[in-house]
């Protein structure tokens, strides 16, 4: 029967099974010693025969000198499970061979003890080994039985016993190698799965880390228990890693898994009205869905997070594809009879013939061919955006110089428009007349739905650097009624407007920050009011440009 490619690597390189099996006989080679000297010591005399005390004593002493020596050499880069086999057969024959003799041959009942070595170091050697094994453990039985029968301190029958033994050592051998060539067949097929596994998970954790979706897993106890890149990303490295808390990474994601997992429980409960959140680096807006795994409760949670800015941008394109075709066919006939209806209106209210109730009317006509006309030019101007001009700038003194163009031309008072930010520098790199565009579309809103009579109330524009990312960020905040919670996640949809305005200027504002590298979220302000906050890209990733 000839080795397996499997049992050949097996005999080449020891394994565990391997070691065990030279673990336990060492074991056996430290306890027999210290027995053998135990009873010998102990009481008026010998229990066993021993022709030879001193030697028996010394060759007992070597024997667990021998097998410390073995047990220490197990730390030994050992290169071949053969080389250790045949060392430790060669160790236990001659020092059982040397105890057999101070005892006075096989008389002594002592060449039992080579029986367990044999079988021992068969399950670890070839075939061919195996019987090598058995024929030294033989040959030293019947050697000290021949020094012994020379000096004449042996029956003659003791001859016929260790030519029994030496038989027996042989069935034990030839009988054990089939077994050992099992084990070390199905030890092999097992190390293959293990390694199979090994390299489905590496392959399965190297999938999870490159996937472009972001994803993690967090057990019952709100512990993350894998996480890619992505979903690191969006968390934020130095918190979202395996086995931190979920609540010290995001808290708002948190809430939202909590409230998933209450919705799971009680159909009646309510999820959150907002199933968003803002990522780690304050310039994406994500939105995360739950999925258990396993049918187990409570069970581990698949977490899924997706970047609605991602989503949105697609949509958003799309929607900018068919504005263009839109307004490419239709804004030359409306802008005409829009022009011509608003015309015939102001010369209408110019008459001195007509009553004051018809002079409204004309108002009102003039006034939605304005709101008309303004629309027909949003659109266009989005059908024909063009690219960003980057430049570098300062956002402290453009700021300064944007607040006073925007007070002269609004005619609104310098003192309601305060503007707060860091001692020290933030440069952007931005297109300044898109910024410009965003910047009078978010504050001109203000002005109009935040603001009341009231001279003390201000918009305020802050600028600064993002807490952990340091991304330069420009806002506009107020303490008007904010966003309805309903349509918090729809103002920035081109034509919502939620029943003022056109809709169109927060769609725009939003579409040139994209062009910009940029982000604009809109965030509901504590104490009341609304935060419209532009993440700009950070400038000293364009250093190399």
């Amino acid at each position: 029967m000839s080795a397996t490619p499997a049992s050949v690597s097996t005999l080449l390189t020891p394994s565990d099974l391997a070691w065990r099996v030279i673990g336990l006989l060492n074991l056996y080679r430290l306890l027999v010693p210290l027995l053998l000297l135990a009873q010998a010591l102990v009481g008026p005399g010998w229990v066993l025969p021993a022709l030879r005390p001193r030697l028996f004593v010394s060759a007992c002493i070597a024997y667990f000198t021998v097998a410390l020596l073995l047990v220490i050499a197990r730390r030994l880069a050992w290169s071949s499970l053969r080389i250790i086999a045949l060392v430790n057969a060669c160790a236990d024959a001659l020092a059982i061979g040397l105890i057999l003799y101070a005892s006075g041959g096989v008389g002594s009942g002592l060449a039992i003890l080579l029986v367990l070595p044999v079988f021992a170091l068969t399950l670890l050697a070839g075939q061919r080994d195996a019987l090598l094994i058995a024929a030294v453990a033989a040959l030293v039985v019947l050697g000290q039985q021949l020094l012994v029968g020379v000096q004449g301190e042996a029956p003659a029958g003791d001859y016929l016993t260790a030519g029994v033994i030496g038989v027996v050592l042989f069935i034990v051998a030839l009988a054990t190698w089939p077994v050992a060539n099992r084990l070390r067949e199905s030890e092999a097929l097992v190390r293959r799965r293990e390694l199979d596994i090994a390299n489905l998970a590496q392959l399965s954790q190297y999938i999870v880390q490159h996937l472009r979706e972001s994803l993690l897993v967090v057990d019952p106890q709100d512990r993350i228990r894998l996480i890619n890149e992505s979903a690191a990303e969006i968390l934020g490295d130095q918190s979202a890693f395996p086995d931190a808390l979920v609540g010290e990474a995001s808290p708002r994601l948190l809430y939202l898994l909590e409230s998933w997992r209450q919705s799971a429980r009680d159909p009646n409960a309510r999820p959150p009205p907002e199933q968003t959140f803002v990522a780690a680096d304050g310039a994406r807006l994500v939105r995360a869905h739950f999925a258990p795994l396993g049918s187990v409760a409570p069970a581990p949670v698949l977490v899924f997070l997706e970047d609605t800015g991602l989503l949105a941008e697609r949509v958003q394109q799309s929607k900018l594809a068919a504005l263009g075709r839109l307004s490419a066919s239709i804004a030359h006939e409306i802008r005409n009879p829009v022009g011509a209806m608003s015309h015939a209106a102001q010369l209408l209210a110019e008459s001195p013939n007509l009553a004051e109730e018809d002079r409204r009317l004309t108002q009102i006509i003039r006034g939605n061919a304005d709101r008309i006309s303004e629309i027909i030019e949003s659109v266009q101007r989005l059908s024909r955006r063009e690219p960003a001009r980057y430049e570098r700038l300062s956002l402290g003194p453009w700021i300064e110089e944007f607040i006073e163009e925007f007070c002269a031309t609004m005619q609104w008072p310098r003192d309601r428009l305060s503007i707060g930010g860091p001692a020290a520098d933030v440069e952007v790199r931005v297109d300044p007349d898109q910024l410009r565009q965003i910047l009078w579309n978010l504050c001109e809103n203000a002005l109009k739905y935040a603001l009341t009579n009231d001279s003390t109330e201000a918009v305020e524009l802050r600028y600064g650097r993002m807490t952990g990312t340091t991304r330069p960020f420009l806002e506009v905040a107020d303490r008007g009624p904010g966003v309805p919670p309903e349509h918090a996640e729809r103002i920035f949809e081109p034509f919502f407007s939620g029943g003022r305005g056109t809709g169109l200027g927060l769609f725009l504002a939003r579409e040139l920050a994209q062009t910009n590298a940029a982000t604009l979220l809109y965030e509901a302000r504590a104490g009341g009011g609304a935060i419209f906050r532009l993440v700009f890209a950070d400038p000293r990733r364009w250093e190399a440009l």
